[in-house]
Formats: structure tokens, sequence, C-alpha cells
């Protein structure tokens, strides 16, 4: 149980490069802006919080849930609400067609030590789903980060 705590990313079944997830990372405005259900599941969302890559992550502030703006940090005086950052392993596993158990899931991630929640996490575990699908996005539309 210990060894799933570590963080240690060197157990992951998917091996692939950070310039790939993040480039994956990059997409997901895109790919959102033509997911109607996604944007209509998270209209109640106003937020500005910081995603992405634990390497490169993103601020990204969300309107009725479309994203409006994604700027790589750190950007300076920026705020968020809260935090969701994940290994470059950990992101390219999530977004395989089949993830393995324990890469399947955002909070799985957090558990396995892949990934870290921080802030203030009423939004993100208020509209839970909504991220979930919205970080899945690169794997419903064939993440390609395999090296």
């Amino acid at each position: 149980m210990a060894s799933e705590r570590s963080g240690n990313s060197s157990d992951a079944p998917i091996r692939c490069s950070a310039d790939a997830v993040i480039a994956a990372f990059e997409s997901i405005p895109a790919l959102l802006a033509r997911d109607a259900t996604l944007t209509a599941r998270g209209r109640w969302l106003d937020v500005d919080c910081l995603l992405g890559v634990s390497t490169q992550p993103f601020h990204v502030s969300i309107r009725a849930g479309q994203i409006v703006d994604m700027t790589r940090a750190p950007v300076l005086m920026r705020s968020w609400r809260f935090a969701y950052r994940a290994t470059p392993a950990a992101l390219a596993a999530y977004w395989q067609p089949r993830p393995p158990a324990g890469w399947h899931d955002l909070l799985a991630l957090t558990k396995r030590g892949e990934a870290t929640l921080e802030g203030e996490i009423h939004p993100f575990m208020t509209h839970l789903q909504y991220f979930k699908d919205l970080l899945a996005l690169p794997r419903r539309n064939g993440f390609g980060g395999v090296s």
C-alpha cells in the first residue's frame, strides 16, 4: 500500500514525453468548444483554477462551462480557487482508451500520489463529473502521446 502512495511514476503503465502531454492538454479548450453536452453540464460553473501537468500547469478561467482563458503558469499576481495537477505519466495513462485500474480516475490518481488537489476544492467537488469529463477530452479524441 505504501508503494501505491509513493508518487513514483516508474510503475506508470504508459510512457510518453511531457511535451506530448502538455500539447494534448493545450487542445482541451478546442475540444470542449465542440462538446455541447459537456458545456451544458458546466453551465453553472464560474471558476478560476490551476489545472494541468505538474511540470507545466495552466491558469484556466471557466465561465458558464466554457474555457474563456487558458494561460501557461506561472502568471504573476493571478489567483486560483483550486489546483489539480498530475504527472505527465499519470495523464498519459488517464487518457488511454481503457486506463488501467488506479489510473482511470482523477481522485484515484491523487490516492496513488500521481496528482495533487489543493486549495478550496468545493467548486471542484461540486462539479466533479464536469472536471472528470473535461480532463478526459484528450482520451475521447485519441491522445497519441505514447512514445
